[in-house]
């Protein structure tokens, strides 16, 4: 794509997943990225590229997705408040549950994808009897109790940096199965349970095989030592099943603050409040 006379922009994004065929654009199906890019050229009436922070898989949702277009330089809208970027752009996604809820011109050093430092995810499982009414689509639905100290003693194995061959897709086509996991935090919240696993990148599918892996020690079907047993294995088969899409949301990304300060701007109309 031509960047003359073109200024780069920092899109904050929120969508459920439900429906979509996830981040990226494909042939057949709804994308974050396909839809992001049709509305940029009905707005601008051009070709755009988008590039998001984090390509999530189908069904899982996004609270903070991150992402980079180059956008006209002199267009009224790029000339004026984010508000009116943000908005124009919820306009053409109204018939969709994706959102732009925040904006910001960045430098040309910046990349979406390449310039983050630390993800973070979310992942909500609901231990409960009744199935899910207002969240359904949102959460893993579980039918029994989990013991979250046999979870937290099980996951502390997989924190640092490892070989994580047990907890990728047999499709994953990353050069390397080596990742670093910086913190896994879990707490309550009424009847469920929020793991949070944080870390600079993540191999396919890795934090949802990681949950599906720490429920089988929650529900004692594994011991907590079993992790590591796991990890040491290198085999994907070891590991257990990979968690449904529906819990999974991508929470947070975090940047160089010389690149994009991570406290966006809230905006309510063409004022900024911080």
């Amino acid at each position: 794509m031509e960047l003359e006379n073109k200024v780069k922009y920092a899109l904050l994004i929120e969508y459920n997943g439900n429906g979509l065929v996830g981040w990226q654009r494909q042939d057949e199906g709804v994308s974050v990225q396909g839809s992001l890019e049709k509305a940029a050229k009905k707005i601008f009436n051009e070709d755009f590229e988008i590039q998001g922070a984090g390509r999530t898989d189908a069904g899982v949702h996004a609270l903070g997705q991150v992402a980079h277009i180059h956008l006209p330089q002199n267009h009224k809208l790029t000339t004026s408040h984010p508000f009116y970027i943000i908005s124009a752009f919820n306009a053409m996604l109204k018939d969709t549950e994706i959102r732009v809820i925040s904006a910001k011109p960045v430098t040309s050093e910046f990349n979406a994808r390449f310039s983050a430092i630390k993800r973070s995810y979310k992942y909500r499982i609901l231990c409960r009897a009744a199935p899910p009414g207002l969240d359904k689509g949102k959460v893993w639905h579980i039918r029994r109790k989990l013991d979250l100290k046999l979870m937290e003693k099980g996951a502390k194995y997989l924190l640092g940096q490892h070989d994580f061959t047990s907890f990728r897709t047999v499709k994953c086509q990353a050069k390397s199965p080596i990742r670093t996991l910086d913190e896994i935090i879990f707490s309550n919240e009424g009847d469920e349970i929020i793991i949070r696993i944080i870390a600079k990148s993540f191999l396919h599918s890795q934090v949802r095989i990681i949950v599906g892996t720490i429920v089988k020690v929650g529900d004692k079907t594994w011991e907590p030592e079993k992790i590591k047993s796991i990890l040491s294995g290198k085999d994907r088969s070891l590991a257990g099943p990979t968690a449904p899409a529906d819990g999974l949301y991508l929470e947070n990304i975090d940047y160089p603050r010389a690149l994009l300060d991570n406290n966006w701007p809230i905006i309510y109309d063409n004022k900024i409040y911080n």
